[in-house]
């Protein structure tokens, strides 16, 4: 199988590698072409443009946001430069609009599209354990799922419509920035009463959170050391709450505690922890209560 992957960031350099070394016949692009060279030495091809890798079997895209996606496929023409065989999987976190737009332009061009957004931090992806949430025509997604499959623990089927993969992870995202916004409260007040939160975080993630979402995040709150390069960025978390809220606002959903979570993270970025991992909102708490004065 000949796989296009496109965007080579934490995520997408760790699910490429994984490609590379099941044997796939890759071919990597990305917008800073030296993060294109591990994938190269590795046993990748590097393309030229982005066209280059549309006329794959699996053209996969791992961009960071909406905007990024955009400019690779109206600057580069990447759904005309597909092959009629080619199977575009959108890998990345993109709004609901955008999904729906993505599956539009491409159904009308007679081109395959899937959207399979991820769920996992680059160290899931490193050890190709993320959860794939997988939407589109049916046909489409089980031409692409060997290479899903290489990536990915498990495929999670989400229906024929794109978007419903893309409002399922959004809504995740959501979840997991109320999780780690309430665990870094909680940490706060126990601290209040004479209690470390190393302790605390160690008893509630070995008992009623043990759970990815909340033992992803404790450790670094635990040494208050945010600069996890392999980590999930706080702004980035900003950015899918947004899109989390603005689907909901589409359809009248109220989400209170999204609005809440976003105030928290706002302060975080005012505080220059954008680029820090997002259990830097864990400072958030500790200053309002005032632990370090």
């Amino acid at each position: 199988m000949n796989i296009g992957f496109i965007g080579l960031g934490a995520m997408g350099r760790a699910m490429a590698t994984n490609l590379v070394n099941a044997d796939f016949d890759v071919t990597v692009w990305n917008r800073s072409p030296d993060k294109c060279r591990p994938l190269v030495d590795a046993g990748a091809r590097q393309a030229d443009c982005p066209a280059d890798c549309a006329a794959a079997d699996v053209l996969i895209t791992m961009l960071a946001d909406d905007a990024a996606l955009a400019a690779v496929i109206d600057e580069h023409g990447l759904i005309e430069a597909m092959g009629d065989n080619t199977v575009h999987v959108n890998m990345a976190t993109v709004s609901v609009e955008t999904g729906r737009d993505m599956a539009a332009r491409h159904r009308e061009a007679g081109k395959a599209y899937v959207a399979a957004p991820v769920l996992g931090r680059p160290d899931l992806a490193a050890a190709a354990k993320l959860n794939i949430v997988a939407a589109g025509p049916q046909d489409a997604i089980e031409r692409a799922r060997p290479a899903l499959e290489t990536v990915g623990a498990k495929v999670w089927p989400a229906g024929e419509d794109a978007e419903r993969a893309n409002v399922i992870k959004l809504a995740t995202n959501y979840m997991l920035v109320a999780a780690v916004e309430t665990m870094g409260e909680a940490a706060s007040m126990t601290a209040k009463y004479g209690v470390e939160p190393g302790d605390f975080l160690d008893i509630i993630t070995q008992s009623v959170f043990a759970c990815p979402a909340y033992m992803g995040y404790a450790p670094a709150m635990k040494a208050r050391d945010y600069d996890n390069p392999e980590g999930f960025k706080l702004a980035l978390g900003a950015k899918d709450m947004d899109l989390a809220l603005a689907a909901a606002g589409a359809e009248n959903v109220p989400m209170p505690m999204g609005a809440a979570a976003r105030q928290r993270l706002a302060e975080a970025m005012a505080a220059g922890a954008g680029d820090q991992d997002l259990s830097a909102l864990a400072e958030v708490s500790r200053r309002g209560a005032h632990l370090d004065d």
